[in-house]
């Protein structure tokens, strides 16, 4: 009898509706004259809504030059690459993309992917293959593309605690000093919205004789005087030798990159297969890229706006009870705990209230930490964000979710001051694991 290939696609499927973990999609039409809007059809019935989980982070989708460069190029070039860069060319747009972004992360070189996630897992696969005897050291909470290219590597691997220096320098003291070696972590850490340790990690790395490789893709455009990213922000683009980011969240683009020496690029240009098989991004989209990276390098007005209304979301949150777990980045994570719960919810938002914010479960984090995850824009006001808060209040009441009580809190973070630091790291690391949050500051 042949094997029922039906039957173990179905069961597959079951077991994500028994978990509540099968992911559903929704219809929607991004408004790019009207943000935060989007056109939502459901069963043949258009309504507007508003988002609150895009990581178009400050709406450069729909900026008038990055329009205008995409519609430029394309009336001219077409709207495809024509194959790979190899074999079809290497398009003029993409040359100049990537002079824009080496120039913005202040590196020799940049190179374009189709993806972030791609630049990821052909990077970190191609260089533990160059290097001899290499070994990867990561942080435990690092993005799937970044684990999937350390695993397709075949390196040795170690694995240090998130954000956890102590256990970083023992796994590196036990390194041969000769030994190539690559430390690779993120900047912002999307899901809990913290930072990571960027000038430890670098002088650890120095001091025994490791590779620096950074993700900042929630970072670029976001952060720094030119948005070159948390490392430009705090003076450490020098100290991290590759920079890996995306046009897909702050450039409202789409694509990925990585900035390093010029060796380091030709090296990883001439021997990832992720980046000589694929097709090339075309050159429209490359122009558009290129004009909203030059766009923020010389722009703080859409920063500024975004992260001012991100500390007036989260005080707001806070204010009334709502489970916001303590950020020093722009994201909002909203806990609820429950894969079901946090369906549910986002269901009613959308169906009640025409709020879209997308659940977060497992995989992408743990079981019992699922929740909502709320991004900010420049262009969501005072009115959406009460709009929001009242509508997360009356969900949270019609689910039976719990609120927090300021006697809960055990530390307290002004967001008006973002690089105010927790003083306690251990108080904080806690009260992710236990679901007590800390409480924000209105000074």
């Amino acid at each position: 009898m042949a094997y029922d290939y039906s039957h173990t696609l179905l069961q597959a499927l079951e077991s994500l509706h028994s978990e509540r973990r099968y992911r559903t999609f929704h219809t929607l039409e991004r408004l790019c004259d009207k943000p935060p809007h989007a056109i939502r059809t459901k069963d043949g019935v258009r309504s507007e809504i508003t988002v609150w989980c895009s990581n178009d982070y400050l709406g450069m989708s729909g900026h008038a030059a990055v329009r205008a460069a995409f519609e430029a190029t394309a009336s001219t070039c077409g709207v495809g690459a024509g194959g790979t860069r190899n074999i079809a060319g290497t398009s003029k747009a993409i040359v100049e993309l990537e002079g824009e972004l080496a120039d913005l992360h202040q590196k020799e070189a940049a190179l374009v992917f189709g993806s972030g996630y791609v630049s990821n897992d052909a990077t970190l696969s191609t260089l533990g293959k160059i290097f001899p005897n290499c070994v990867i050291i990561s942080d435990s909470e690092n993005h799937a593309s970044m684990i999937e290219g350390i695993r397709r590597s075949g390196v040795e691997k170690y694995i240090f605690r998130h954000n956890d220096m102590v256990h970083l320098e023992q796994i590196l003291q036990k390194i041969a000093p000769d030994r190539p070696k690559i430390v690779a972590f993120e900047s912002v850490y999307s899901m809990d919205g913290d930072i990571g340790h960027i000038g430890h990690i670098c002088d650890l790395a120095k001091r025994y004789g490791a590779l620096t490789y950074l993700d900042e893709v929630h970072a670029v455009g976001l952060y720094g005087a030119r948005g070159a990213g948390v490392a430009e922000r705090d003076g450490l683009l020098h100290k991290v030798d590759v920079i890996e980011g995306t046009l897909g969240k702050a450039f409202g683009c789409y694509g990925g990159y990585i900035t390093g020496s010029a060796e380091l690029i030709d090296v990883v240009r001439s021997f990832a297969s992720g980046f000589i098989f694929t097709t090339a991004l075309p050159p429209s989209l490359c122009a558009a890229a290129a004009a909203s990276v030059r766009h923020l390098k010389a722009s703080n007005l859409e920063r500024a706006a975004m992260h001012a209304n991100a500390n007036a979301l989260k005080y707001a949150l806070q204010t009334a009870g709502l489970p916001v777990m303590a950020t020093p980045s722009h994201i909002v994570p909203v806990m609820i705990g429950d894969a079901e719960l946090c369906r549910r919810a986002s269901d009613m938002l959308l169906d009640e209230h025409n709020i879209y914010i997308q659940p977060i479960n497992y995989p992408t984090v743990p079981r019992g930490t699922e929740r909502l995850r709320i991004t900010v824009t420049p262009f969501h006001t005072a009115a959406h964000i009460a709009a929001l808060v009242d509508a997360l209040s009356a969900t949270w009441a019609a689910l039976g979710l719990e609120k927090t009580k300021r006697d809960d809190c055990h530390e307290s973070i002004c967001f008006k001051r973002p690089n105010t630091k927790c003083t306690d790291a251990c108080e904080l690391n806690r009260a992710k694991k236990c679901g007590v949050y800390v409480a924000y500051s209105a000074a």
